[in-house]
């Protein structure tokens, strides 16, 4: 889910209350409970706002006369202040609990943007981007955190999917809306951020009350899972790997290298580079609508193993491809491995928690992996592709993600047995996998 974090607490699940809200079940199928639903509706509402100001960011910071690698700067600040801030907003939630860390967050993440809407200097700008990034990253985990606790164990992949889809979908919708909007100044979109952050906030407030979030005051409440405690289970540490991988790959390479290489190893311009860029958000959006179901239905593992391998091969065939058709063609079938392994991948650290413990660091830690990633990425690869050309670049990227499939290998499968629903850690003997 990314991207698009949490924790809690031990004592016998079979003694403890159900804290949590039960899976509407309808003619024999479950549903999705409505509090996902809601989280799912604002995860588009915040995917719509981000597509929004991201394109006029860069342009709004050269606006105060500074060059290009300071304009760039802005944008890495959000992503860097994210990463900084990933282990203390697990703590957080730990401490405060999931619903009050989400609405801090956006609330956050809603001043900062219209605070940046009014900044008078490049530095404010820098400082109030900055701040967005913490705001972020603690809804982020948080949001995280109350999908593991409010998904029923079985639903845990189409949950995934569907948490992604939103946000694929309102990144996609965001820049048209934003386009839209660029008659009404490079101030506008942070405004509308804003206004929209603050409409999810309420809706968060409202709709998801405190008692069906596990509050955690029942009798012998469990403590926090510890990134220790999680780090024993094999798929957790195999998680952290393809984490970065993906985010190296899927979320930073492609979007620094491919439009570079559309111009310069293509040999076409922006055009390209976009249909590129789309063609990997529909094979993303393509491959979400079923691999959701078939993880809960073959398990976390071979959906992983599979969208690991697809993406590594597409990512590596990208960099050796000189012509149009299969540059876009090789775009579109990586989009579809990074749509087919993220909702295992997510499902199986919701699966290393459960819904009966606090996971804010577990998840914390989790979202760093792809964060560091997303950073490290284009900066190593970038490097790669001056010094020995962007074949290089793209197949040491693809080969990253060969690497966390290999890591998966000795993982044991982490879905809980369709026969057992309220089984939610894998089994012990994966702690020594």
């Amino acid at each position: 889910m990314s991207r698009p974090n949490e924790d809690p607490s031990p004592t016998d699940p079979s003694s403890a209350p159900v804290t949590g809200p039960q899976p509407t079940v309808s003619g024999g199928k479950e549903k999705v409970p409505s509090q996902i639903k809601v989280l799912i509706a604002a995860a588009f509402v915040i995917a719509i706002g981000y597509g929004i100001v991201a394109p006029v960011l860069p342009q709004f910071a050269s606006s105060f006369g500074v060059g290009v690698a300071a304009a760039s700067a802005v944008v890495s600040a959000f992503a860097l202040c994210r990463l900084l801030f990933a282990p203390a907003s697990g703590a957080v939630v730990n401490k405060l609990g999931e619903r009050p860390t989400y609405l801090i967050g956006l609330l956050v993440v809603a001043v900062s943007s219209a605070a940046t809407a009014f900044a008078e200097t490049y530095w404010q700008l820098l400082l109030f981007r900055g701040l967005g990034g913490i705001g972020s990253t603690m809804f982020t985990v948080s949001a995280m955190g109350l999908i593991v606790r409010l998904a029923p164990p079985r639903m845990r992949g189409r949950i995934s999917g569907f948490y992604a889809t939103a946000f694929l979908l309102g990144g996609i919708l965001g820049p048209v809306v934003g386009g839209l909007l660029a008659g009404f100044g490079m101030q506008a979109p942070f405004i509308i951020y804003a206004v929209a952050l603050l409409i999810a906030s309420a809706v968060v407030y409202f709709r998801l009350k405190n008692e069906t979030l596990a509050t955690r005051k029942a009798t012998n409440p469990q403590p926090p899972m510890t990134f220790r405690e999680a780090f024993e289970v094999g798929a957790y540490r195999s998680a952290l790997v393809s984490s970065f991988a993906t985010g190296w790959t899927a979320y930073g390479v492609r979007v620094a290298l491919i439009p570079l290489l559309a111009v310069q190893l293509v040999g076409e311009g922006p055009q390209v580079a976009g249909l590129a860029l789309a063609v990997f958000a529909a094979g993303n959006a393509l491959a979400l609508t079923f691999t959701g179901r078939l993880t809960d239905k073959l398990g976390r593992k071979p959906l992983i193993l599979t969208g690991l391998i697809v993406c590594a091969l597409a990512t590596i065939g990208v960099g050796l491809v000189s012509s149009v058709p299969m540059f876009v063609i090789l775009s579109l079938i990586s989009g579809m491995g990074s749509g087919t392994l993220n909702p295992g991948q997510q499902a199986a650290v919701a699966d290393v928690i459960g819904p009966e413990r606090a996971g804010g660091r577990v998840l914390s830690r989790y979202q760093m992996s792809a964060d560091a990633g997303q950073i490290l990425g284009p900066i190593l690869a970038g490097a790669l592709a001056d010094a020995a050309g962007f074949g290089w670049a793209f197949g040491v990227s693809g080969g990253l993600m060969l690497l966390a499939a290999l890591a998966w290998l000795p993982a044991k499968e982490t879905m809980p047995p369709e026969g057992d629903p309220q089984t939610e850690t894998p089994d012990e003997g994966d702690r020594r996998a």
